[in-house]
């Protein structure tokens, strides 16, 4: 499919971005993420390790109407198969996620910080690197990082998420500088204390009273943030109705720290 073309008319005016991808469309801020999308009446291109299987696919397809699954897995096989069938996207979604195992900093294995890294750091700056030259000659586009707030608060035992999710939104910083003059916007949603299966499961945090009661202690807001929340905050960003708003690190944390 060819790439849509858009006028170049100077500073470009406030309008919709149709087409998003969405990367871990199940994990972390994919399920609030892809709603919040679908809502605001974009196509959602989404990746996802379950999508490997075809027939997930398909069930996916089926049960939602402007969202599909994408078969590829790698950045670059994600990026030549959204190319091929429907061009270059308005915004992309980078929800980029690996399981955190508390352990102090002398037990760390060398390679948990090496997958880590690819996974939440290298495969952003990848998919970044290929979707942004045409971005630059069609002089639009938004890039939304999803990281962590971590770094805010280091906790003993988390060395590995708080240093790699660091990276991550330093890179999306120096891409807002770079991207800029293009039309380009880069910002960072920053979550912690966000209700999802992999760092704060329901059962432990929301359905068991002692979870309830030690999250109220640690956040301000009372509670886990809700999944509905953090994406009305990435669908806005990834919007294209704030051009000018660029750079930016927003904690999604309840008022912590």
């Amino acid at each position: 499919m060819a790439e849509r073309r858009v006028p170049d008319c100077g500073l470009m005016p406030e309008m919709p971005m149709p087409l998003v991808l969405l990367t871990n469309c199940h994990q972390y801020t994919g399920p609030g993420a892809l709603a919040a999308l679908i809502e605001e009446g974009h196509t959602v291109l989404c990746q996802d390790a379950a999508f490997a299987d075809a027939a997930v696919r398909a069930a996916f397809d089926r049960q939602h109407g402007t969202a599909l699954a994408l078969a590829a897995q790698t950045p670059e096989a994600i990026h030549e198969e959204v190319v091929q069938r429907w061009g270059v996207p308005d915004a992309i979604v980078l929800n980029d996620v690996y399981p955190n195992a508390p352990t102090d900093i002398e037990a760390i294995p060398p390679d948990d910080f090496r997958r880590t890294f690819e996974a939440v750091v290298m495969i952003p700056i990848r998919l970044t690197q290929l979707f942004l030259p045409a971005m630059k000659a069609r002089r639009r586009g938004a890039f939304v990082f999803v990281t962590s707030a971590r770094e805010a608060r280091p906790e003993p035992g988390f060395a590995v998420a708080t240093t790699l999710r660091a990276a991550t939104t330093a890179f999306a910083k120096a891409l807002a500088k770079e991207a800029a003059p293009f039309g380009i916007q880069a910002n960072v949603v920053a979550p912690n204390y966000l209700y999802s299966e992999m760092y704060y499961p329901r059962a432990r945090f929301m359905d068991d009273p002692a979870g309830r009661e030690a999250i109220a202690r640690l956040v301000p807001f009372g509670r886990l943030g809700e999944p509905a929340e953090v994406g009305a905050l990435i669908a806005f960003l990834a919007s294209g109705k704030s051009p000018f708003t660029t750079g930016q690190v927003i904690h999604f944390t309840g008022g912590w720290p």
